[in-house]
């Protein structure tokens, strides 16, 4: 038997054609994930542009649950509080509080007032624990106000809430604010025994 000799085919090394074909690969790989890239940024803006449209929409609508809550508790307050002895003769919404070289200083709800006393009222439609607290900031600014002008009226605070959290309602009154709830399609002013406002 004679010897058998394997002859192998010489390496072939790479050729201009392989090294071309390769990079139009790569090339063609790069381009479709560009693609993929731009389409998915083009995504991301859209949810974005949709999530800020949202949170306009939603914006929109607790305004119109706030003047919702203003026009129901506007109306009824003065009476409500004739109740408790306090005959407001002027009620007016949205009034807005200005320095003397027309800096904003506070805007209030609902400002009650007569000869002996002011009350500024917050109102929310759906109460939290910060507005209570920037309300008591709020009465701070006010009692400043009248201070410069010499008005020496007694100041009030209250809050009205179309929906008062049950852990809420103490707060307010510890605060010495008022409670003005809504009750059906009038609101209601309960004060617990032996309550006493905060004067200002």
């Amino acid at each position: 038997m004679g010897d058998i000799t394997q002859t192998r085919e010489p390496r072939r090394g790479l050729t201009f054609e392989d090294v071309w074909a390769a990079m139009m690969e790569t090339d063609k790989k790069f381009q479709e994930m560009a693609q993929q890239f731009k389409e998915t940024d083009r995504r991301f803006k859209e949810t974005d542009r949709k999530m800020k449209e949202t949170d306009r929409k939603i914006g929109e609508l607790g305004n119109r649950f706030g003047e919702l809550a203003e026009h129901l508790v506007t109306p009824n307050i003065t009476e409500k509080f004739r109740a408790l002895r306090y005959s407001f003769t002027k009620a007016g919404p949205d009034v807005v509080f200005l320095s003397g070289d027309g800096t904003f200083l506070a805007e209030v709800d609902v400002w009650l007032e007569n000869g002996e006393f002011a009350m500024a009222v917050e109102v929310k439609s759906k109460l939290r624990k910060e507005h209570v607290d920037d309300h008591y900031k709020r009465m701070d600014v006010l009692r400043a106000y009248l201070d410069e002008r010499n008005d020496t009226r007694k100041l009030l605070g209250a809050i009205a809430g179309a929906i008062v959290p049950p852990e809420l309602r103490n707060y307010v009154l510890k605060k010495g604010f008022y409670l003005i709830e809504q009750s059906g399609d009038t609101v209601k002013i309960e004060p617990p025994a032996g309550f006493e406002p905060r004067i200002w």
